[in-house]
């Protein structure tokens, strides 16, 4: 029975099963995954909405500065009418047609309605701007990290590869009466623990691309092509970026639009004239009434006293201004800051994926140098395996070192206003 026992127990720790396998998915390249995601996205939708609003209280205003016409009709029966000499004074029963047709002569205020309403506009168009912005980053950070989960997958498949090879060489040294049970039991525990790993790496992949499939408003995970090329200017005008970032552009657009509205307080106090026109025909006809009048009235408003209402709404007003303008400043403040700091992820990532790639590439020449070795006695089982431990994190965290560069890239790009084009 403690043989029976031994033998499974060592069956079930070197028994390797198969990777469910997952269905293919579509790909993308870096391209069509933005263009994607910036044409398909709900939050694009919705930005594009707040422009179609804007563009609509424009219309509103505009009306109220051109001619309204209206018309109205009425009946009117009294308990009786009153009649003088065979003759209707107030008929019992009487109609009324009339109409109304009216224009603003001098509206100061309502035009200035029209413009400030016309500059809202702009502001929507802007944080649409922005917004694409954000869906594009998001995008490109998705795809980034779809690839980086690929090329973690593949590190971990080698590192098994290499770990199964290793096992397989131990049951066979074993079988033939010159390896040891505890060196085919420390390699068939390595092929577990890269297992395990290779398990984590696949669902981190199917994971990625879900996420980027929801930003591409797909109904299925989408899988990243071929990995983007991000061409960094050597030469950073500040000026120009600065004139390119979305974020900037916007917050000029609003304190573009609160200055209009400082600026056209006055006219809220403007006097208003107007001049309407109202023609009128009655049936019957009174004895004092005609049936068919009309009347032209020029009528002309001034506010003389509004309890400080005026002054209270000019000073809302100004610091509505100073408030985008502080905001402006604070977002200046940040985008040189995320400039600096990207331009110096870019070469430190740099230098860093440099080091790693040489630490990797001799990493996995003394993994090679030790299996040698272990093959003809030189060296134990302990140190391959430790020399498969070494070469796999050094081959991971080259990974990791090429990733955060292609993200420090995207990211100065993003900062420079360059991203997406």
């Amino acid at each position: 029975m403690r043989r029976l026992l031994l033998a499974l127990a060592t069956f079930g720790a070197v028994a390797t099963p198969a990777r469910a396998q997952t269905p293919p998915v579509a790909t993308v390249t870096f391209e069509e995954a933005i263009a994607r995601a910036i044409e398909r996205n709900p939050t694009v939708a919705r930005a594009a909405t707040a422009i179609a609003r804007a563009e609509a209280l424009l219309d509103q205003a505009r009306a109220l500065t051109r001619p309204n016409v209206s018309l109205r009709f009425a009946t009117v029966t009294l308990d009786r009418g009153v009649s003088f000499d065979d003759a209707d004074v107030i008929p019992r029963n009487q109609s009324t047609l009339s109409a109304t047709a009216s224009v603003p002569l001098y509206a100061p205020a309502r035009w200035a309605r029209v413009v400030q309403a016309r500059a809202q506009i702009d502001v929507a168009s802007a944080s649409a701007a922005e917004v694409r912005r954000q869906i594009g980053v998001a995008a490109a950070e998705a795809y980034l990290a779809v690839i980086a989960a690929r090329r973690q997958l593949e590190v971990d498949e080698r590192s098994l590869e290499t770990a199964r090879a290793h096992l397989d060489y131990a049951r066979r040294r074993l079988e033939g009466g010159v390896g040891s049970r505890l060196n085919m039991l420390r390699a068939a525990q390595e092929v577990a623990v890269d297992e395990s790993r290779l398990e984590a790496a696949g669902l981190a992949l199917r994971q990625a691309q879900e996420a980027l499939g929801v930003l591409l408003a797909e109904g299925s995970p989408v899988d990243a092509g071929p990995e983007p090329g991000f061409d960094v200017p050597s030469v950073i005008d500040e000026a120009a970026w600065m004139a390119a970032r979305p974020d900037l552009v916007t917050q000029g657009a609003i304190i573009r639009a609160a200055e209009r509205v400082v600026r056209d307080s006055w006219k809220d106090v403007a006097p208003l004239a107007t001049l309407a026109f109202d023609p009128q025909v009655v049936t019957p006809a009174g004895l004092f009434q005609p049936s068919r009048t009309w009347r032209l009235t020029l009528e002309v408003t001034q506010p003389i006293f509004q309890g400080g209402l005026q002054r209270a709404v000019s000073r809302e007003r100004r610091v509505t201004l100073d408030a985008s303008k502080i905001a402006l400043t604070d977002l200046e403040i940040q985008a040189r800051s995320e400039v600096r700091l990207a331009q110096v992820a870019v070469t430190s990532y740099t230098r860093a994926l440099d080091s790693a790639r040489r630490a990797a590439g001799q990493a996995n020449e003394v993994l090679t140098i030790t299996t040698t070795a272990f093959e003809v006695g030189a060296t134990t089982n302990i140190e391959v395996i430790d020399a498969q431990r070494s070469a796999r994190d050094a081959d991971t965290a080259a990974t990791l070192s090429a990733d955060a560069l292609r993200r420090a890239r995207l990211h100065l790009l993003v900062a420079l206003g360059r991203f997406p084009g």
